[in-house]
């Protein structure tokens, strides 16, 4: 092989695999971490979903009620129980502190309290409630009547926010250096859509179980008892995983020194609801981005509900409903690794911030038309529809997923690089307290919101079907100002950018001029 031939290949193998040799025995470990941890994600995610919105008396008007009224409360207490744990015990005791209670819950929902459910659940007062009070009502009973579900659906959840976002970030960070960052942590966003790839078939093959088993089985029992123990297994993966790299990784100095001296990282500042709207309103430049990411959380909270009351209607049986989110979820890994890999970087590049920007509400406007079109002219459709050989209801089913899968994957590949961008041309003032203040607004706004205008519909018209109208309008002025909103952000950023160049270029250039100066 020739000299330019091997210098090629070795450009190549560097963009692909940036990783030497030796760094396997500290990457490897790490990769298979966010794997696990990754695949349960997926498994948890379409489990909930289908717990609540296939259980007796349930659908998926129950999950804003939830969402707001438990979620919200119960990352609230982990994170005050986990500051104090971790004032008490050593980093390695709080992971496994940490992980072992959702395993233990997780096991035991598969093989004790799912069985016991018609022990555990009020059903007959769930009954009498949901005579007495009104329609509107029924997503707050639903989760009473299903309690040990919507448990379920809490800690699960709960298991992205904290076993990805806190504890793998976490522990990443901690023993991973800057400049091994920069090769590194690209890698393990791949491994998380390669988990997409694996759980998602997973998912189908424990919710076609039923095929093999006698008639009068309970099948649905059967797909959680093997999805729960690949859930176990997972989890005791990662525990294992995590032992041996503080054993055999962090004893190792080229990949870990604790008297390694590390840059002090600028404390960010910790703002009030009030303080963050007050920032947003002197910046009509963080004020548009502020936009975009509440825009976003809202619009993907107002589809995932009304599609999932179609899915249930598509697949009323369990097994059925589960194995379609595992197609789901399979699809959303192929088309994210694409879209990473071959539009993300190329569509910034080549037609710039604003364009790219624009893709993922877009996408949302194009597939809300023709999934709202179908959901509420559906019977004016049937007879066209019959034609291709389909009902309204299956393509609504599916322009749902299409939607939710395409906004996830431009959310990953286009929605976060250009809002991560847009801070770049700010002043450092600007940029540490705009994060601030967005991730306090956008973030409390941006994933309650959707719920908050859901319930408020609910109980105001009494069901997903009633208020689907309703949504479909709040979805489009949503998508209409996310679409002002990133033209208006897109004309300032690429004045600031020019702007930051210019004064780039001027202070390249003046030691130049000053040197000529002198010698003239």
């Amino acid at each position: 092989m020739s000299t330019d031939s091997t210098q090629t290949f070795g450009r190549w193998r560097s963009f692909f695999w940036p990783i030497h040799s030796y760094e396997l025995k500290k990457v490897l470990p790490m990769l298979l971490m966010f794997f696990c941890i990754s695949f349960n994600y997926t498994i948890l995610r379409d489990t909930k979903d289908t717990l609540i919105v296939t259980a007796p008396g349930s659908g998926a008007e129950a999950i804003p009620f939830i969402k707001v009224w438990m979620v919200v409360p119960a990352a609230i207490a982990f994170m005050i129980i986990y500051s104090k744990l971790s004032n008490i015990l050593s980093k390695q005791a709080l992971f496994f502190a940490t992980i072992i209670p959702f395993l233990v819950f997780f096991g035991l929902f598969a093989f004790v309290f799912y069985p016991m459910k018609d022990i555990l659940h009020p059903t007959v007062f769930a009954d009498k409630l949901q005579a007495s009070l009104p329609a509107g009502f029924a997503g707050m009973i639903a989760i009473l009547r299903n309690w040990t579900y919507a448990v379920f659906y809490v800690l699960a959840e709960l298991w992205g926010s904290v076993m990805l976002s806190l504890v793998f970030w976490g522990f990443a960070n901690d023993i991973t250096r800057v400049k091994e960052a920069k090769r590194f942590y690209a890698l393990f966003g791949l491994g998380a859509n390669l988990a997409l790839l694996v759980s998602g078939p997973a998912i189908i093959f424990a919710s076609n179980i039923r095929r093999h088993l006698p008639a009068g089985a309970d099948a649905w029992q059967i797909s959680l008892n093997y999805l729960m123990s690949m859930v176990v297994v997972a989890g005791v993966l990662v525990m294992l995983t995590y032992y041996w790299i503080s054993k055999y990784v962090l004893t190792d100095v080229r990949f870990y020194d604790a008297a390694d001296i590390k840059a002090p990282k600028k404390s960010k500042p910790k703002m009030s609801l009030g303080e963050s709207f007050a920032f947003l309103a002197r910046s009509k430049y963080i004020m548009c981005l502020a936009v975009l990411v509440i825009a976003y959380g809202i619009c993907i909270n107002l589809v995932e509900v009304t599609w999932k009351s179609q899915l249930k209607l598509q697949y009323p049986d369990a097994n059925d409903y589960s194995a379609f989110m595992g197609k789901f979820s399979f699809s959303t890994g192929i088309v994210t690794v694409l879209m990473m890999l071959f539009i993300g970087g190329n569509a910034i590049r080549r037609f710039g911030w604003t364009f790219a920007a624009l893709v993922t509400p877009v996408v949302l406007l194009v597939t809300g038309i023709g999934f709202f079109g179908f959901v509420i002219f559906r019977d004016s459709l049937e007879g066209f529809i019959a034609m291709i050989g389909t009902t309204p209801l299956m393509l609504a089913v599916l322009f749902g997923a299409a939607q939710n899968i395409m906004s996830k994957s431009a959310k990953y590949s286009l929605f976060d690089p250009t809002k991560e961008m847009a801070y770049i041309p700010l002043d450092p003032e600007s940029k540490v307290k705009g994060k601030a203040a967005i991730d306090v607004v956008g973030a409390r706004l941006g994933k309650s919101g959707g719920s908050l205008i859901q319930q408020g519909l609910i109980v105001g018209l009494g069901s997903i079907g009633a208020m689907t109208p309703y949504i479909a309008v709040i979805l489009f002025l949503i998508i209409g100002a996310w679409i002002v909103a990133s033209r208006s952000l897109g004309r300032q950023f690429n004045k600031l950018s020019a702007e930051k160049e210019l004064l780039a270029v001027s202070a390249e250039s003046a030691p130049k001029m000053q040197v000529a100066v002198e010698k003239s």
